[in-house]
């Protein structure tokens, strides 16, 4: 008797356009990520803030001249967002970012974040920085620990019980991706 395969499909991936984030998007931005802060542990905010806080934010991105990216459906729904921005401020850091990736909830499971990353990734490498930390908010945050692991971040660490949040203690693991030369050769800018 052939064995028959039980596997549950993955969830297609959705048809989806990512671009760059425009002013006008920030209120889809600030709606994923109230529901985030409200009811996740991926960041460690406690008080959502409002689209102009958001609008603020992607300004401030914009000025360093990095991305900030938008991934919307077929039907112009944002459906997530990412970003890039400083890893520390300090001058020594300037060749390292730090993403974030935040996606609706409803459009969870379908890939989406990946292309978001994969796209991310790929504009910060032209731009000339050498690495991009991911600073995962909670331990138990598997879907963000397994995207990063799929395109080849690798774990550094975990601080334990760093956070607190909906009443309990919080986690932070940081993941690391070279790139371009990575550390192989020295950055155009000292």
């Amino acid at each position: 008797m052939p064995e028959l395969n039980t596997a549950v499909p993955a969830k297609q991936p959705a048809e989806v356009t990512v671009r760059p984030a425009l002013d006008a998007d920030m209120d889809a931005v600030a709606a994923i990520y109230r529901h985030h802060v409200l009811h996740g542990t991926a960041t460690f905010e406690t008080e959502p803030p409002t689209a102009e806080d958001m609008r603020q934010r992607r300004i401030a991105i914009a000025e360093r001249g990095l991305p900030y990216l938008m991934a919307e459906d077929a039907n112009g729904r944002v459906l997530g967002y990412a970003y890039a921005g400083a890893y520390r401020p300090r001058p020594a850091y300037r060749n390292t970012l730090e993403n974030s990736v935040y996606i609706s909830e409803e459009a969870r499971g379908h890939g989406i974040g990946r292309r978001l990353l994969e796209a991310l990734i790929q504009e910060c490498a032209a731009l000339g920085y050498r690495q991009m930390v991911a600073v995962i908010g909670d331990s138990a945050n598997e879907a963000s620990i397994r995207l990063h692991k799929a395109l080849k971040f690798q774990p550094i660490g975990t601080l334990r019980s760093v956070g607190r949040k909906h009443g309990r203690w919080l986690d932070t693991v940081l993941m690391q991706l070279a790139l371009g030369d990575g550390d192989k050769t020295s950055p155009e800018v000292e």
